[in-house]
């Protein structure tokens, strides 16, 4: 399927095997979890079995063809991952095992700044110094900078969140300043599915002199991302939300931001020289990826991108606004329910998180998925948020290419077996 075709969520469907699956006493699986990890299509199922039965081996390291291949073909999902998000070359592009990693990896490194050499100043943090970060953010992109803090002596500092689930920027002045070193936020919220204007707050922040990090794991899967167009310094992203296998994830830096950052682990691969007195380090990527990395993995998620971009993220994208307006309609006629985040389809993605007058979330979990419907329960990793908006716990439902609005439809139903059954 090409992205000037019209977008058929039916053929679409016919790729993902897991979607003929029934559950719970013969019910149909309606999955509406892709928040938190998507589905594989059968092409990236192969591609992985592929590599296995037939390339196996070691890279950078065997002469053997095995060797060769499996460099190649590793290489290779560098080269396609740096197009896929507009890097300027493949040596912008870091695997690690996820974006969490790919989070901490940029945090630890600053760590390490203390200790290199003049060329890492930038990144040196200390009493004095602050991190901006937002109330929305998921734990992943709080707890690493929390610890950066403790481990330097740096403040912490966040962006509010409004009632309707937008970033509060009334203050921008007040937290962008000459003391803020580094700012990192969400591009798409994994629970209100607010889209934030990267580009306004990352303008602002290289204006008061600050890098800017931004954590894609909810946009890259749903839209066209590109790391110039959002002029931020670092980007991160995972394999398995985009179709990918778990286990592989991507950190995106300005190569001379790789250059000057010290590494983040040390070992195998990512050495220049060593004698037992000192080493020198490799190049970007290579110095950030010590030992044997997620080989398979990164041809699975080589296939992905080659998947979603063969169905065009731009029709991706225009089927989940159909989808996200018929939700939030569809969801605006079950009495008792109040939904976290926008209400309306604008600048906002198919996360759709939501409470049910005197039902715990978790209880509504349990009944939807007893009538097929996977959704999920809990702060979703973003235990700061709930409390902003005064709750404990959410429920969850989120879209991806293949979802239907037959679907939202059964989740609609079997909200209202939830209602009757507590009421």
């Amino acid at each position: 399927m090409s992205a000037a075709t019209t977008f058929d969520v039916e053929r679409v469907r016919k790729d993902f095997p897991i979607l003929d699956r029934q559950v719970r006493d013969g019910r149909p699986l309606v999955y509406l979890d892709s928040a938190n990890t998507s589905q594989k299509p059968r092409q990236v199922v192969d591609a992985v079995s592929e590599f296995y039965e037939r390339h196996n081996a070691n890279i950078h390291r065997a002469t053997h063809q095995l060797g060769e291949e499996a460099t190649e073909a590793y290489e290779g999902a560098r080269i396609k991952v740096g197009q896929f998000i507009g890097a300027a070359d493949e040596t912008e592009i870091v695997f690690t095992k996820n974006v969490s990693e790919a989070i901490n990896l940029v945090a630890y490194a600053m760590s390490n700044a203390a200790t290199s050499h003049a060329s890492a100043e930038r990144f040196r943090l200390g009493p004095g110094d602050e991190v901006v970060i937002t109330e929305m953010e998921h734990h992943s992109n709080i707890v690493p900078w929390q610890m950066l803090c403790e481990r330097t002596g740096a403040t912490l500092r966040w962006f509010a969140v409004t009632e309707d689930g937008r970033l509060d920027l009334s203050d921008i002045d007040d937290l962008l300043t000459e003391r803020t070193r580094l700012v990192a936020l969400s591009h798409q919220s994994n629970v209100l599915g607010t889209i934030n204007p990267v580009r306004t707050i990352a303008d602002r922040a290289h204006a008061a002199g600050a890098l800017v990090l931004v954590d894609a794991a909810q946009s890259v899967p749903h839209m066209p991302v590109d790391v110039a167009a959002l002029g931020v310094d670092f980007l991160g992203f995972t394999g398995h939300k985009v179709c990918g296998p778990t286990g592989i994830g991507v950190l995106w830096g300005r190569r001379e931001l790789l250059d000057a950052l010290p590494p983040f682990l040390g070992g195998g691969e990512m050495i220049e020289s060593v004698s037992l007195e000192r080493a020198t380090y490799a190049q970007p990527p290579h110095k950030f990826e010590a030992g044997t990395m997620p080989i398979a993995q990164a041809v699975g998620l080589d296939a992905a991108i080659d998947y979603v971009s063969e169905v065009g993220l731009d029709a991706i994208r225009a089927h989940e606004r159909e989808l996200l307006a018929y939700a939030l309609d569809a969801l605006a006629t079950v009495d008792g329910l109040r939904l976290l985040g926008p209400t309306e389809p604008v600048d906002r993605g198919t996360a759709i998180s939501f409470v049910m007058d005197d039902v715990h979330p978790h209880d509504v979990s349990q009944v939807l998925d007893a009538e097929g419907v996977a959704v999920r329960a809990g702060h979703h990793c973003a235990r700061p948020l709930h409390l902003r908006y005064g709750v404990p716990a959410s429920t969850r439902a989120s879209f991806y290419l293949y979802t239907t609005t037959a679907e939202i439809d059964a989740m609609v139903h079997a909200l209202d077996v939830a209602k009757r059954y507590f009421s």
